[in-house]
């Protein structure tokens, strides 16, 4: 069972550079403090007075590339927000290669049906500079837009070693994303702060606060949710479950009560999307069996819709030649059952469509995805209550 902590204050700076044994005591330290609980599956439970949403249709309305900066070959984990007034803006990542010393986050911004010219949000030098220390590379961005329009952006950083050595940096916009300052470092993991990571978007909370879903990657692998107040101050750390395999959770939020969390399976071999689920509001948590839904070691978007329908958007593929190359939506009125509605896009084996986004806006889902590791592509649906589904 997953279970919650309060956040302590960002800890001082290390007087001398962490070496390799000291990546060692971190992944064992984590993997003791994930063993301590022995993993329960718990019953798959009835949505009790959730009433099971009409069905509905999806139209595509329109596909397109995000300009993407001249001269930058590759792009990847893209993540959307909405700003007060309906506006998106859409942020990734890119550079010559993943881990590049040229990586940058880049953002572009929907308004009147077609997206702007991209500009760059954060780099290594911003971010050491605003840190005080160096940054060796930058990864996966995902934001949130507060109840004050504030842009809270959210970016993987390290300092040395791999993705394992990585903390997250909270950044903050009150120009509607136009710039960003750096805000803190969140304080996640209890030794030297290392190896947590974003991916999937945060929900919203009645109080103005929000949850950031976040994993643990040294060693054992596991999910956690990060809660933060309306002014945007963290306050609580919670584990998702007690599985030692899973990341980048993406979590729905059913009722008052009830959350579902559903994850990406580190078992690259024979995976499928884990899942777990809170009774209490997301302070504690059980694991529930494994979904039937393959997932071949790739992250995936759970999205609830204004009248209930969940919509879940990943790769289905087989073999690690086709792991990427088609992103299958399928939908579920009560998250147990999965229809698969549409393939949103295919390709040949090999080729990647990764690491979605999505994003309801009035009657209009919004897409974002990794495109061939080149680009982010968007798609755009009309969603249409009362008909039978694609």
């Amino acid at each position: 069972m997953g279970v919650s902590r309060p956040l302590g204050q960002r800890p001082g700076k290390l007087a001398l550079l962490i070496c390799l044994m000291v990546v060692a005591v971190v992944a064992v330290a984590e993997g003791w403090r994930g063993s301590r609980t022995t993993p329960q599956h718990a019953r798959p439970d009835v949505a009790g007075a959730v009433a099971a949403p009409p069905p509905i249709t999806l139209t595509e309305i329109s596909r397109a590339i995000i300009p993407m900066p001249p001269g930058v070959p590759s792009a990847h984990a893209s993540a959307l927000a909405q700003l007060p007034h309906g506006d998106l803006l859409a942020f990734w990542w890119a550079g010559s290669r993943e881990s590049g010393p040229d990586v940058k986050v880049y953002a572009s911004r929907w308004r009147n049906g077609q997206w702007s010219n991209n500009w760059v949000v954060a780099s290594r030098d911003s971010l050491g500079d605003a840190l005080g220390h160096g940054v060796r590379r930058i990864g996966n961005p995902v934001a949130w837009t507060a109840t004050d329009g504030s842009v809270h952006l959210y970016v993987v950083a390290t300092g040395m070693g791999g993705w394992a050595a990585s903390r997250v940096v909270q950044l903050q916009s009150t120009d509607e994303g136009a710039t960003f300052k750096v805000r803190r470092v969140l304080p996640m993991s209890p030794v030297f702060n290392t190896s947590v990571l974003v991916r999937a978007t945060p929900v919203g909370q009645a109080d103005g606060g929000w949850w950031l879903p976040v994993y643990f990657e040294i060693g054992h692998k596991y999910p956690m949710l990060v809660s933060f107040d309306a002014h945007g101050d963290p306050q609580r750390l919670t584990r998702i479950g007690a599985r030692t395999r899973s990341l980048q959770p993406t979590l729905v939020q059913v009722s008052p009560t009830e959350v579902r969390a559903w994850m990406r399976d580190a078992n690259k071999e024979r995976s499928v999307v884990q899942q777990a689920v809170s009774h209490d509001g997301g302070e504690n948590w059980d694991d529930l069996g494994p979904t039937t839904i393959r997932n071949r070691g790739t992250s995936l978007a759970v999205l609830r819709l204004h009248n209930g329908t969940l919509l879940m958007l990943g790769n289905q593929g087989t073999s690690r030649a086709t792991a990427r190359s088609t992103l299958a939506l399928s939908m579920s009125a009560d998250g147990h059952h999965w229809q698969h509605v549409t393939d949103i896009v295919s390709g040949q084996p090999r080729d990647e469509f990764s690491y979605p986004a999505m994003f309801q806006v009035g009657d209009e889902l919004h897409i974002t995805y990794t495109y061939q590791r080149r680009a982010i592509a968007h798609h755009r649906l009309k969603i249409v209550e009362g008909k039978d589904p694609l």
